[in-house]
């Protein structure tokens, strides 16, 4: 006296089977030969990824042009480009590393690797001398916040180039 189900999510079966009364369950997992093999992240060069994910660092969007992908990285560019702008017309302050004490040295040094992460955005705008005071107000504070969402967008896009060229991604 039994009930069995067989369940197939991401290539494997998993058989349900409750014996009796008392629900007891048991589950059975079987792989299947329809499943995907994934390189493991060490198994990949390096040569496979890095121009991607540096390309990627420098231009927003840039790793997924050099992987054929235009629409995406085309989403990505405009999408960061345009969360830095935003930022910069808000008059947002750009982070500087500063010491001090834990929680000072923690939020300054990751908010300047934020916006360093905005790849040329941040560079070019360093060489035109954009120096930003820290003034109150909500606007300016937004500013800054919007500087450093465009780094941490463009992290993600390199994450994604990342797993796309070592084909954990289509």
């Amino acid at each position: 006296m039994g009930w069995a189900a067989d369940v197939r999510p991401g290539g494997l079966t998993y058989k349900l089977v409750i014996q009796d009364a008392c629900a007891r369950i048991t589950f059975v997992a079987e792989t299947t030969t329809a499943q995907v093999a994934h390189p493991q992240p060490g198994s990949v060069p390096v040569g496979q990824w890095l121009p991607a994910v540096a390309l990627g660092w420098l231009i927003p969007g840039g790793g997924h042009f050099l992987q054929k992908k235009p629409g995406r990285g085309a989403l990505l560019c405009g999408s960061i480009t345009l969360v830095f702008l935003l930022g910069l017309m808000m008059r947002g302050t750009l982070f500087q590393p500063q010491g001090g004490d834990l929680l000072t040295t923690v939020i300054y040094y990751g908010g300047f690797i934020g916006d360093l992460l905005s790849g040329i955005l941040y560079l070019v705008t360093v060489m035109l001398g954009y120096s930003q005071p820290d003034l109150p107000g909500h606007v300016h504070d937004y500013g800054t916040k919007f500087l450093v969402a465009a780094g941490l967008l463009n992290l993600l896009a390199m994450v994604d180039a990342y797993e796309i060229a070592t084909k954990q991604k289509d």
